[in-house]
C-alpha cells in the first residue's frame, strides 16, 4: 500500500510537506501546482514552490516529492516541463482537477476534463519533453459538471503517456463537498491499465478503509485529512497492514508539539511576515477536528497577530497542562 500526500494549494506547502513528512508514513509528496501559461519560467519559480528541489526533490525527512505542473497548452507544458526536469524531480505530475475559477477560465485543472483529447496531447508532449526515466503522472477529478467522460479522460492520460493516475472522487461542480464518489472509481481502474490512486474525503482509518473497499484501489492519496489529523498515515497503516483497526489514532498531540514549534519556525523564516500568523491559525483551526488540545490552542491564538507574542506561545507548549494528557 502506497500512502500520498496530496498537493493543496494555499495550504499544503513545502513548510507543512516538512513537518508532516517528519510525523511519517507518507511514501510521496506532490507540489502544489506550479502554473503554466505561455512563457518558460526560470528556475527560482519552480524552486520557491518545490524547494525539495535542492535537496535532491526529497523533503529533509527522506520522502521524495513531484512537481506538479497546471497548465492547457502542449507546447508551453512541454518546454516548462523540460526546465523543470534539469532540477532533478522525482516526476511531474500533470493537474486536470484543480476547481478554480480563474484556472477553469483560462481552459487549465478540471476544464481539460471537458476534452479527452486535449488531455492526451498535453500529456504526449510533457512525456516527451523529459528523460524517459522520470515519471509523468496525473492527477484528475471525476468530471467537470458531471462524470460522463471520466473514462475518456484516464484513458487519454494514460495513451498519452501518464504512468499512474490519481482520481479525486469528485467533479468540478462537486467542489470539496461531501460525498466523495469512491464507488465510481472502479469504472475508471477497469477502463485503464496503470495504477489508480483513490482521493478524497479520506479524514478517518474508518473512511480510508471504506474507500478502498469501494474504489477497489489499494493505495490512497490523503489531503486535508492529514493536516488535521499528522498521524492519519500511520493509523491507516496500522489498521490495513496491522491488524490494529481499533487504534484508530497513533499519534498524540504531545507529539506533535515538536512538530507546531517547527513549523512556527520555518514558517517565520521563510513566509512573509503578513502570512505567518494565519498559517498557524489554518493548521490549528484544521486538528481540531481531531485533537481537543487544538480547539484550546486554537482559542487562545485566534486573535493573536503579534510574532512575539506567538512566538513566546509556542516556545512554551510543551510546558503546558493541556487537556487528556
Amino acid at each position: 500500500m502506497k500512502l500520498l500526500l496530496a498537493p493543496m494549494e494555499g495550504l499544503l506547502d513545502f513548510v507543512l510537506r516538512d513537518v508532516l513528512t517528519r510525523v511519517g508514513g507518507a511514501d510521496r509528496c506532490v507540489s502544489e501546482f506550479i502554473r503554466i501559461t505561455g512563457s518558460l519560467l526560470p528556475d527560482k519559480v519552480f524552486l520557491r514552490t518545490m524547494p525539495e528541489l535542492r535537496n535532491g526533490s526529497r523533503t529533509l525527512a527522506g520522502v521524495p516529492v513531484r512537481a506538479q505542473l497546471l497548465g492547457s497548452d502542449p507546447d508551453s507544458m512541454a518546454a516548462n516541463a523540460a526546465n523543470l526536469a534539469r532540477l532533478g524531480p522525482e516526476g511531474i505530475d500533470l493537474n486536470f482537477g484543480c476547481p478554480a475559477k480563474v484556472v477553469n477560465r483560462h481552459g487549465g485543472g478540471a476544464a481539460l476534463l471537458q476534452d479527452p483529447g486535449q488531455i492526451a496531447r498535453v500529456v504526449a508532449a510533457v512525456r516527451a519533453a523529459v528523460p524517459a526515466h522520470m515519471p509523468v503522472s496525473a492527477k484528475m477529478r471525476l468530471g467537470f459538471n458531471d462524470s460522463t467522460l471520466m473514462t475518456e479522460c484516464a484513458q487519454a492520460m494514460q495513451d498519452g503517456g501518464a504512468c499512474e493516475i490519481v482520481v479525486h472522487a469528485r467533479t468540478k461542480l462537486d467542489g470539496y463537498r461531501p460525498p466523495a464518489y469512491w464507488e465510481l472509481i472502479p469504472r475508471i481502474r477497469e477502463a485503464v491499465a496503470v495504477p489508480v490512486i483513490a482521493n478524497g474525503e479520506i479524514w478517518t482509518v474508518e473512511d480510508a478503509l471504506r474507500c478502498r473497499e469501494q474504489s477497489g484501489c489499494d493505495d490512497l492519496m490523503l489531503g486535508r485529512g492529514i493536516v488535521a489529523d499528522p498521524g492519519l498515515a500511520h493509523a491507516i497503516r496500522a489498521a490495513v497492514e496491522g491488524g490494529q483497526a481499533d487504534r484508530p489514532h497513533v499519534v498524540q498531540w504531545h507529539e506533535l508539539i515538536p512538530q507546531v514549534q517547527r513549523f512556527w519556525e520555518m514558517v517565520c523564516e521563510d513566509l512573509e511576515p503578513r502570512q505567518r500568523a494565519g498559517r498557524l491559525k489554518q493548521w490549528l483551526n484544521l486538528m481540531r477536528r481531531r485533537f481537543p488540545q487544538a480547539e484550546q490552542a486554537y482559542q487562545e491564538l485566534r486573535t493573536q497577530t503579534d510574532q512575539r507574542e506567538i512566538t513566546m506561545w509556542v516556545g512554551a507548549l510543551a510546558q503546558r497542562p493541556w487537556p487528556g494528557l
